[in-house]
């Protein structure tokens, strides 16, 4: 069988807090783990998307309309739908590992280091698709 979610892959979360919402594979683990015997991923997705930005507003509201909520979470290949998209990792990778879920206090750097990554995204204009919410 193929592997479908591979690294910088984009899907789109089922069931859950955070159903309909857009996330990037960060790790694929196709057989499970010691502690996980079904297939998982770890992932980085947009909890809160960025408002809509006009030409008429100034660049203090802009900056703060651009704002991203991120979370990271692992999760089921049943509760996902992986998408053509893709998304660039260079600083993800880094960001989270399988330790990260460890400490609450690691989780929240993991997020911090997210969030600045996917704004830097959002204001270079690049992967449109990826931060616009879906519409159901």
């Amino acid at each position: 069988m193929p592997k479908i979610y591979k690294p910088g892959k984009v899907a789109v979360v089922l069931s859950g807090r955070h159903a309909g919402k857009k996330v990037v594979v960060i790790k694929q683990f196709d057989d499970g783990s010691k502690d996980k015997s079904f297939p998982y991923i770890v992932a980085a997705g947009i909890e809160r998307y960025p408002q809509k930005v006009t030409k008429r507003m100034g660049a203090k509201k802009i900056a703060k309309r651009s704002k991203v909520k991120p979370f990271v979470k692992v999760i089921s290949y049943n509760h996902l739908m992986p998408t053509r998209y893709a998304l660039e990792l260079e600083g993800l990778k880094g960001a989270v590992t399988q330790d990260t879920f460890k400490e609450p206090s690691q989780r929240e750097d993991a997020k911090k280091q997210i969030k600045q990554i996917f704004e830097e995204k959002y204001t270079s204009g690049k992967n449109k698709w990826f931060f616009t919410p879906l519409r159901f």
